[in-house]
């Protein structure tokens, strides 16, 4: 995926959610464990300070005592992390777990209703952090009477810890979590941008000729697009079917006053006006020029997509056909070696106005022989057409004056010298490239290279001539 990737970004957003939602929910998923850890551990304070006060007895010598220790073993452990401690507001000796060695709790200073608890968090043993409660009771009278404050105190680390043991079973689960939400993200990404990949599917199957328009195999909100692609594209066809009929209406009508423009040069030069003849012929040449080369222009067969494929075969037959009819052309050696199946994506009117200009070029200057090769280079992606005679050729410090608008070699030969220059211009507007040089058969040679039909299997099995 490249970096302007919308796949790249929804997906980026996507696993950059779910990574943000995940941190959040493990986060709080902790903080509630370790409210929950800490109401537990308070209900279990509150049974140990039960506990305590129940076993409250009266030594003999009236000072308090405590019959049986508290069950858990921590309050008999010296810093154990579980304490506690029994004060008098009298000041009356003070009754403490073992844990507690020879410390106490420093217990703040707040003033509590009988039955009343309170909640601490204080330094205890050792700098450790507590978690204490502590609450007043009244003795009875059997006790002696009097309030007392029990405290019941847990070290903190065994909340943290239980919080952190908790954490290391929370967090693979949770990369387990975001590696299948992720997973599902692409999936999720990948089958929802899945008609825009048919839209480019289909996209290249209109440029390549194999479907006339996108259609509806699509979703509601991709539908749409879908139509005004297709809508666009019909405007665009209709527009170019409109300038073409006009380029066709104007070389009509300007054809009839070039005529009689020409006619008119010729009486002039029998009168004996060689001057004025010799510019008004040479301006309705130079207007013929223009329109030929803007009608060839204007009649490409190009309407932003390429077109279905067309074979070659026939093309050339027509073309070949017509020319064996012209004085010239009979008395030529006509030799087509084309490919079985050869086709161009290409307006068959482009391919027969290319193909004309190239065997009319040749007929003109051919001494004996024309030929006409085609095949495709290797892949069959990119097709060789060449048209060759065996003529005196061009040299090759001439060949960009042939391709050049008007170019003419040799001045006394009939022509407007804009044959190969249109050619150059129909095969550059089909994004291939005309090639002149020399023949085989010692003239020029002029090959076109274009993008290929689709090429029959049989192709593949060295049925196919080699283009020189």
């Amino acid at each position: 995926m490249r970096k302007g990737s919308l796949r790249l970004r929804l997906f980026a957003a996507g696993a950059a959610s779910i990574l943000l939602a995940l941190t959040i929910a493990a986060a709080g998923l902790l903080l509630l464990f370790e409210r929950h850890v800490e109401r537990r551990v308070v209900l279990e304070l509150e049974g140990d300070l039960k506990e305590l006060v129940s076993d409250l007895t009266r030594n003999p010598d009236g000072t308090l005592a405590i019959g049986r220790a508290p069950s858990e073993p921590a309050f008999s452990e010296p810093l154990g992390g579980r304490y506690w401690q029994i004060t008098q507001p009298s000041g009356s000796p003070v009754l403490r777990s073992r844990s507690l060695w020879d410390g106490l709790l420093a217990l703040p200073a707040d003033t509590l209703a009988p039955g009343e608890m309170h909640r601490h968090e204080m330094r205890g043993p050792g700098g450790s952090h507590l978690l204490a409660i502590e609450r007043v009771v009244t003795l009875p009278a059997s006790l002696g009477g009097g309030d007392i404050r029990v405290a019941v105190a847990i070290d903190h680390r065994e909340i943290t810890d239980a919080a952190r043991a908790f954490a290391a079973d929370l967090l693979p689960a949770l990369a387990g979590l975001v590696a299948v939400l992720i997973t599902a993200a692409w999936l999720q990404v990948t089958v929802g941008l899945r008609p825009l990949d048919a839209v480019r599917r289909r996209l290249e199957a209109v440029r390549t000729g194999k479907i006339p328009r996108l259609g509806n195999a699509f979703p509601d909100e991709v539908q749409p697009l879908a139509i005004e692609i297709d809508t666009l594209l019909d405007a665009q066809e209709q527009a170019i079917a409109r300038a073409r009929a006009r380029a066709a209406d104007l070389a009509h009508g300007l054809k009839t006053p070039l005529t009689v423009l020409a006619a008119t040069a010729e009486e002039l030069r029998e009168r004996g006006d060689a001057a004025v003849a010799g510019e008004v012929a040479s301006v309705a040449d130079s207007m013929r020029r223009h329109v030929e080369r803007e009608l060839a222009r204007t009649r490409t067969g190009i309407s932003g997509r390429a077109l279905p494929p067309q074979p070659v075969r026939p093309v050339v037959e027509r073309v070949v056909g017509v020319l064996r009819r012209t004085p010239r052309g009979g008395d030529l050696d006509w030799h087509v070696d084309l490919a079985e199946g050869l086709s161009l994506a290409i307006d068959p009117q482009d391919l027969a106005e290319m193909l004309g200009n190239l065997t009319e070029n040749a007929t003109k200057w051919a001494a004996t022989r024309v030929r006409i090769l085609g095949a495709a280079e290797p892949g069959g992606v990119v097709v060789v057409v060449a048209v060759e005679d065996d003529g005196p050729g061009i040299a090759d410090d001439a060949i960009e004056a042939a391709l050049a608008r008007g170019g003419r070699l040799d001045e006394s030969r009939p022509g407007t010298g804009l044959g190969l220059a249109i050619v150059s211009d129909l095969v550059e507007a089909y994004s291939g490239s005309l090639a002149l040089g020399r023949s085989a058969l010692g003239g020029l040679r002029a090959a076109i290279r274009m993008p290929g039909g689709e090429w029959p299997a049989a192709l593949g099995r060295g049925g196919k001539p080699q283009v020189p």
